[in-house]
């Protein structure tokens, strides 16, 4: 009889099944496919390694600003980093499973089904447990429009085992996993055309950030078209053809490989959720304060219940349910998760929006910097980004975003702000080391009382 039975070993998973472990309690942990999950093996992590890749060409292609000359004669090989990526992601999940065994969590191979409370088939063989903690992430969520299934139409996860670059690639999707790819084969030297249905790209960002965004993006030669709905996607001369529609009408686009980036949905379908009566909405199953469902000892986490589709937060989320198990009060601020982006630049952002402040009847207070007046930034060669602070009515830190070459490291310092409440003279008193890119953070909140050192004064 174990104690916990987690069925999922992404990161949401197998880090609640080591915190489970670390408690005292005896765990099973059952996976069908690789250790590690989406994230690792067909998302964060293989994403990011073909990011690096992205960044080496793209600084191939600026040497002359840095006085290096000479190189020529270059060439990119997408089969040798798809090689290079599959080694990476290999190691991690060698490293995930030698944590499991380490930390003596059963892990159980197979595709899981939940016969009732307690009780779990997989691999032929019941396992009972006192709780079960349902972890099994998310899958594409596919457009249902003519021509999907037509050779050349990828998905995110098709995408990453191509050998090939495709001269002209179409991506359906301007969401986080769209634009990401977008900017990665532009770099790789693809010319990207996205479409998306929504009136703008990245649609959860601070709109003033997406304005900006779309300057950059178009700056790399990323073509994007928003209010526009795909209608089919038919065989052309030389590729595919994908018939679209907009606010200007008909529009006719042309492609060697579609990309169909149209978001995730939460795996349930192995799941009889009527039979067991586990409540949902809107496809994610819902869950309390101890992330347990309507049924008795059964929980979920990650993907699969609503918020973020984040693998630090399943991490979190994972921890938490455990800690909770164990009569331990943890707890999350959902207002306080970080979020990436890794475009070029890259984008992070963590608690409100401006927008989501004044909807929330936040008189909202509004501090900026930007990276061109950056010292480190322009040492670089890398003055595109922005960064916004918003405070509340008392003045403590409510929001960041940053647009900014190695935003995504950057987002930590905001994150302890926001999660902390920390007020904007706790910031203010702070010294930032110079020269680095984390001025630019201390500058932007320098700026919600007009004392920026770096800035222009407004004109009076």
């Amino acid at each position: 009889m174990q104690d916990l039975i987690i069925i999922g070993g992404g990161p949401g998973g197998y880090v609640a099944a080591i915190r489970a472990r670390q408690l005292g309690m005896k765990v099973a942990l059952i996976e069908k496919e690789a250790l590690g999950g989406t994230c690792l093996n067909r998302g964060c992590i293989p994403t990011k390694a073909y990011y690096k890749n992205a960044e080496m060409l793209r600084s191939l292609s600026s040497m002359s600003e840095f006085g290096i000359g000479g190189i020529a004669g270059w060439d990119f090989d997408l089969g040798a980093a798809r090689q290079r990526k599959e080694k990476i992601v290999q190691n991690l999940v060698t490293g995930v499973g030698d944590l499991l065994k380490g930390n003596g969590v059963e892990v159980i191979r197979g595709q899981a089904s939940i016969e009732s409370p307690g009780k779990v088939r997989a691999d032929g063989q019941l396992v009972e447990g006192k709780r079960i903690l349902i972890a099994s992430g998310s899958v594409n969520a596919e457009l249902l429009i003519p021509g999907k299934d037509l050779p050349g139409v990828l998905s995110s996860d098709d995408i990453l085992d191509l050998s090939e670059v495709p001269p002209r690639l179409l991506i359906i999707g301007g969401g986080v996993i769209g634009m990401e790819f977008a900017c990665i084969f532009r770099a790789f030297g693809s010319k990207v055309t996205v479409l998306e249905a929504a009136p703008n790209i990245l649609g959860r960002l601070d709109a003033e950030l997406v304005k900006r965004m779309n300057v950059y993006l178009k700056r790399q030669g990323i073509q994007i078209h928003t209010d526009v709905m795909v209608q089919e996607i038919v065989p052309a001369e030389n590729g595919l053809r994908v018939n679209a529609a907009g606010k200007k009408g008909e529009m006719i686009a042309d492609a060697d490989m579609v990309l169909m980036a149209t978001g995730r949905r939460p795996n349930t379908s192995w799941i009889n959720l009527d039979k067991l009566g586990i409540e949902t909405d809107k496809g994610f199953i819902t869950v309390d304060d101890n992330f347990e469902t309507s049924v008795s000892g059964i929980y979920a986490i990650g993907d699969m219940i609503p918020g973020p589709m984040l693998a630090h937060l399943a991490s979190r989320e994972g921890v938490a349910a455990v800690e909770r198990m164990a009569g331990m009060d943890s707890r999350l601020d959902y207002d306080a998760v970080p979020a990436c982006i890794f475009t070029f630049p890259e984008i992070a952002s963590v608690g409100l929006g401006e927008n989501e402040a004044q909807a929330r009847g936040i008189n909202c207070r509004i501090g900026k910097s930007l990276l061109a007046s950056n010292g480190k930034a322009m040492t670089m060669g890398e003055k595109d980004g922005v960064i916004k602070v918003i405070a509340d009515e008392k003045e403590r830190i409510i929001g960041f975003h940053i647009i900014a070459p190695h935003a995504s490291d950057l987002i930590l310092e905001a994150t302890l702000m926001v999660q902390e409440e920390l007020h904007v003279s706790q910031i203010l008193n702070t010294i930032h080391p110079h020269p680095t890119l984390g001025e630019a953070l201390q500058e932007a909140v320098m700026d919600i009382h007009k004392e920026a050192i770096h800035s222009m004064p407004a004109r009076r």
